[in-house]
C-alpha cells in the first residue's frame, strides 16, 4: 500500500519551524472536477474560486456555492505556495 504525498512549491523561500505554533494559510481556488466523466469526455465548469455554502464547522462549508462540488475538487494553495501534485 502506498502512502499519499503532497509536493509543495514555496514561492517565498522561507522555512517553517515544524515544532512551532505556525499557522498555515490554505486557500482553495479553481475547480478541477471533470463534469463529463460519466460520458467519457473531459469538461470543467470554470468555477474560479471556492465559496463555502455555509458557516465554518458545518457540512455545508465543504460544498462550493458556485459549482456545487466538494472542496476537495478545488485546487489548493498553501502559504503562498502551490500544491503541484498529490500522489
Amino acid at each position: 500500500m502506498m502512502k499519499k504525498r503532497q509536493v509543495v512549491v514555496r514561492t517565498d523561500g522561507s522555512r517553517r519551524n515544524i515544532g512551532g505554533s505556525s499557522t498555515r494559510n490554505i486557500r482553495y481556488v479553481e475547480c478541477q472536477r471533470n463534469h463529463a466523466a460519466n460520458i467519457g469526455g473531459y469538461a470543467v465548469d470554470g468555477c474560479r474560486e471556492f465559496m463555502a455554502s455555509g458557516e465554518d464547522g458545518t457540512t455545508a462549508a465543504l460544498t462550493c456555492a458556485a459549482c456545487g462540488c466538494h472542496r476537495n475538487f478545488h485546487r489548493r494553495e498553501v502559504d503562498g505556495g502551490e500544491v503541484v501534485s498529490e500522489c
